[in-house]
């Protein structure tokens, strides 16, 4: 059994002042210990939920007048879903998972699984996070991530047999915010076939960029959706991984979640994980507003509409086609999504990943069983491009930071960093 990385990015030296439920609680994170500040659970919520930056950047409030995501469920594969939190309570499916592979689903043991669930579909309530699609329903699954014991894992359901199962099921999206350095062929049939059953899939990249950049599993398959990180002023993160299968960004930095399974706190952390479920739950909103849409219409809406300041036919080995905006499809009422059975990501899908010199590359196999840690990364310093907002798909409207309270605004003409780098045909 392959053990997967988690898509997180933490930043260890901050942890929000916030009191979950009354009670003054100290969480230890790594090896550090830090006396979180008691507060009350109004304060809980003006401290967490004002980290949630990308909320206003992306005008969500504009956005929710036409979707919140009602009637599309969303396959969350992690370390399992607690439907207990305040934000979650009635937006987890906790009856409709297929037998065999929803072993302890609902018993997140990390955290991790939580914080994905509620950045995509959350209420807010009782000072918890608000999701990007609150109408959006989830149904969790529990695969083996880095933290779970041996005998726990031994129990924990393969990842083909997790992907199989939700591709007979009426989920539309599966999120996946983990990753791993090799791939199998059994997962790799398993994606195959949830394509063909109109799934939309999405993974994160990575967050080992600053080390050795290795390319990353899921996200590296044909037909899923891999997905980089930025922060406020969309820059790519360091830590973000690149490569050819980079193929959408999102907001990855500096946004609150779990700190552990005790969902007493919250900690400042991001990382290409929390840019894949906010992917995901972009994808949920226009999925809602168009059902008639396939998969792959879905995605093509959301690369056309994507901000970058290069051509769409020469996406970029950091960011892809660019920084979502999902709202951009939902304010145009005669949108045209693209031909239903046109996959957007085609070329990708038959080249191949390739190196940085653009040479084909060779999946090493996977081993019976491995190991892998996460990683901690930073902001990119990189030399940014500036591209400009002109109300077009291939133009960007992006973040920028205002004032010492860090409040962040869409701006016509607003500032927005990348990396420009072609990643080749």
């Amino acid at each position: 059994m392959v053990v997967y990385r988690l898509g997180r990015h933490v930043r260890r030296n901050a942890i929000l002042k916030a009191r979950r439920w009354g009670a003054t609680v100290c969480s230890a994170l790594g090896a550090a210990a830090v006396l979180l500040v008691s507060l009350t659970p109004g304060a809980v919520a003006a401290d967490a939920q004002s980290q949630q930056w990308y909320l206003s950047a992306m005008k969500t409030v504009e956005m929710w007048k036409t979707s919140t995501g009602e009637g599309v469920k969303v396959a969350v594969i992690d370390s399992g879903v607690n439907p207990d939190t305040p934000s979650l309570r009635g937006q987890v499916v906790t009856d409709e998972g297929v037998a065999g592979v929803t072993y302890k689903a609902t018993k997140d043991y990390e955290g991790h699984g939580t914080t994905m669930a509620e950045l995509i579909a959350g209420t807010g309530a009782g000072g918890g996070l608000k999701g990007l699609a609150p109408g959006a329903k989830i149904v969790p699954y529990r695969i083996h991530l880095e933290g779970l014991g041996e005998a726990e894992a031994k129990r924990a359901p393969d990842l083909a047999d997790v992907i199989r199962a939700v591709a007979d099921s009426d989920v539309k999206i599966i999120s996946m915010s983990f990753g791993k350095d090799v791939d199998t062929e059994d997962e790799l049939k398993a994606i195959k076939y949830a394509h063909t059953k109109g799934k939309l899939m999405f993974a994160s990249t990575g967050n080992d960029a600053e080390r050795n950049s290795r390319i990353g599993y899921p996200a590296a398959y044909p037909y899923v959706v891999g997905v980089a990180a930025s922060d406020e002023s969309g820059k790519v993160a360091k830590f973000s991984e690149h490569g050819n299968y980079v193929d959408l960004a999102a907001p990855g930095m500096n946004m609150p979640g779990w700190c552990d399974n005790s969902f007493r706190s919250y900690c400042d952390q991001g990382g290409t994980s929390a840019a894949t479920a906010l992917t995901s739950a972009s994808a949920a909103l226009v999925w809602s507003a168009h059902p008639d849409w396939t998969a792959n219409q879905v995605l093509n809406s959301l690369i056309e509409t994507a901000g970058r300041d290069w051509a769409r036919d020469d996406p970029s080995t950091y960011l892809g086609y660019g920084l979502i905006r999902p709202r951009k499809v939902l304010e145009d009422k005669n949108f045209d999504p693209g031909p239903a059975d046109t996959d957007p990501l085609a070329r990708e899908n038959a080249v191949g990943l390739l190196d940085e010199s653009g040479k084909p590359v060779t999946p090493s196999p996977a081993p019976s069983k491995g190991t892998a840690t996460s990683s901690p990364g930073a902001e990119d310093d990189r030399t940014p491009a500036v591209a400009s907002d002109a109300g077009s798909s291939g133009n960007a409207t992006f973040w920028v930071a205002v004032g010492a309270a860090a409040a962040v605004l869409v701006v016509g003409v607003g500032a927005f960093a990348v990396i420009r780098s072609r990643r080749g045909a």
